[in-house]
């Protein structure tokens, strides 16, 4: 009998014995699922600890990903259950993200290309549009694999503290400063503040990365978390489209 895991509207894992199912909703395109398990195979290869793809099949008319079953606690939840320890798992964080960033995987998709898809696609006036494609087209073009989602309920932490990197589906390859703007925003989106702050002095700090050059891909990537429509997202993300010199 299945365990769930993760509960939601459009997608819902479950445990089942040693491995991890994870159910989508029949809303979802039949290439986008196709597609997060080729990221997650893509990845794999790169020798980064992450759960094995095992199999992409159909579980009662809808579309599933199966992949090992990893026990351990989220480091989000750590982080919760121990805030003294914040900073040390912050770290750990940061270091994990500077691993991933580490390596290439030449057939992954773009982080330009996809970033320019969901400037175009988010809603914003033509001039504000105008902008962002150009300010995405002057950044350094960069090969590293990028997460695109990395947060600290990504990772999962064994019971020996290895480190596991789950859900792979925004995978693309192109600038590491991309994926931590993105980080460091999905905090302040949580209100998670102080984590942000502290996120952003390690992670500029481990990379030797100037604060100034992450901000300068912020209003981009608000931009495009614009497209997943969340009203209770939109007005705080527009406020960072807006913050063109953010310091």
């Amino acid at each position: 009998m299945m365990e769930p895991l993760l509960e939601g509207m459009e997608k819902t894992s479950y445990r089942d014995g040693n491995t991890r199912v994870k159910i989508f909703g029949k809303d979802f395109k039949k290439s986008d699922i196709l597609n997060e398990a080729l990221n997650q195979a893509r990845v794999e290869e790169t020798g980064l600890r992450i759960p094995k793809l095992l199999e992409v099949k159909k579980i009662d008319g809808k579309w599933a990903i199966i992949t090992e079953f990893v026990a351990g606690e989220t480091l989000q939840s750590l982080m919760e259950a121990h805030p003294e320890q914040v900073e040390s798992y912050m770290e750990q964080f940061v270091l994990l993200q500077k691993e991933i960033h580490s390596k290439r995987s030449p057939l992954l998709t773009k982080l330009k290309d996809k970033m320019n898809r969901k400037i175009s696609q988010s809603g914003l006036d033509a001039t504000v549009r105008y902008d962002l494609h150009t300010r995405l087209s002057a950044m350094p073009d960069h090969i590293k694999v990028c997460h695109g989602d990395f947060q600290p309920s990504n990772v999962i932490v064994d019971k020996d503290g290895r480190l596991y990197v789950i859900d792979w589906s925004h995978a693309t390859q192109g600038n590491g400063s991309a994926d931590a703007a993105r980080t460091y925003l999905m905090f302040q989106l949580s209100g998670r503040n102080e984590w942000a702050e502290m996120y952003l002095k390690l992670f500029c700090e481990v990379n030797d990365v100037a604060k100034q050059y992450v901000s300068q891909w912020l209003p981009i990537v608000a931009a495009s978390q614009l497209v997943k429509g969340k009203p209770e997202e939109r007005e705080f993300l527009l406020r960072w489209v807006d913050v063109m010199e953010y310091q």
